[in-house]
């Protein structure tokens, strides 16, 4: 069993949760990892970067004079690369469709990221995690108090405007839903930090869709 440790706003330790971790998957499959962050970051791009090439430019294809006998060097038509007004090499195409990542592989990749966190110590509970107004002041101090300062994303179980509006603000802190997690959202920052009840409904999802799969 795997324990998380479960603080206050203020940072201090209030208990911990125990975690099986094959709830999380049992162990940490680093290729199918990879394959998340490298499908999700190919959705991120946006796809428009377009040149021109030699077929895409206006211009004849007419050869321009005589291969020999002109005293010129050699030249063919007009929209070669070579030329003013030319196409260009190696012309920027159409990205590759984007790869397919089924909605299951996703969050597995999700749970044994999670999993790899856990065991490296750097997933904590905040118990009661509440903001009274929005102060970015009552954010930043939290995490000063739980040592989170070299970035972290915070796991919330239900939209909360006041707490998203205090830590947007922070840099490198990302507030998220528990159920729009995905791997790059664990991985791309130090810490997790989860609230209890989005950690209890993490695992409570885990166990039904491991009972529905069974």
């Amino acid at each position: 069993m795997l324990s998380v440790p479960v603080f206050n706003m203020k940072g201090k330790r209030v208990g911990e949760v125990e975690v099986d971790p094959v709830a999380l998957g049992g162990k940490v499959r680093p290729s199918l990892i990879k394959q998340a962050m490298v499908s999700y970051l190919a959705h991120q791009r946006q796809g428009s970067a377009r040149t021109k090439g030699k077929a895409q430019v206006e211009g004849s294809t007419r050869k321009l004079y005589r291969q020999k006998g002109t005293g010129n060097a050699r030249m063919g038509q007009i929209r070669t690369p070579l030329r003013k007004g030319g196409g260009r090499a190696f012309a920027k195409r159409v990205p590759p469709a984007t790869r397919a990542f089924p909605k299951k592989m996703r969050r597995v990749a999700r749970d044994h990221a999670l999993l790899a966190k856990i065991q490296a110590n750097e997933v904590m509970i905040v118990d009661d995690l509440r903001c009274a107004e929005p102060k970015t002041k009552v954010f930043a101090s939290m995490l000063s108090a739980l040592g989170v300062e070299r970035g972290c994303v915070v796991a919330m179980h239900e939209r909360d405007v006041n707490t998203y509006k205090s830590g947007r603000n922070i840099p490198r802190t990302d507030i998220r839903l528990v159920d729009d997690l995905n791997a790059y959202d664990v991985l791309r920052r130090p810490r997790v930090i989860f609230t209890k009840p989005a950690f209890a409904r993490m695992l409570s999802r885990n166990a039904a869709d491991g009972s529905r799969s069974a």
